[in-house]
């Protein structure tokens, strides 16, 4: 079963580091107020000091093979090759 999660919007998360650089609150009363988890306040301010952006990541990629497969009863066709 796969779970769609789209990305934060970059307005909540610029929100979230000005909120920050302001001083009003810690990191946990930050992800609380903003109802995201603490994880992603620590990730977006470790990715804004180092990078200096409060953009997502770009996808990485599509389905993995597991999924591939499980759609496709185990053949091996849908990626190219051949049973």
């Amino acid at each position: 079963m796969s779970i769609n999660m789209k990305a934060y919007s970059t307005d909540l998360r610029q929100k979230v580091v000005d909120a920050h650089n302001n001083e009003e609150g810690s990191q946990r009363q930050l992800a609380k107020r903003f109802s995201v988890s603490l994880s992603f306040v620590q990730s977006l301010l470790k990715r804004f000091r180092f990078c200096g952006t409060v953009e997502a990541k770009p996808h990485s990629g599509g389905q993995s093979i597991c999924q591939i497969k499980q759609r496709t009863n185990g053949f091996s066709c849908a990626l190219g090759g051949g049973r």
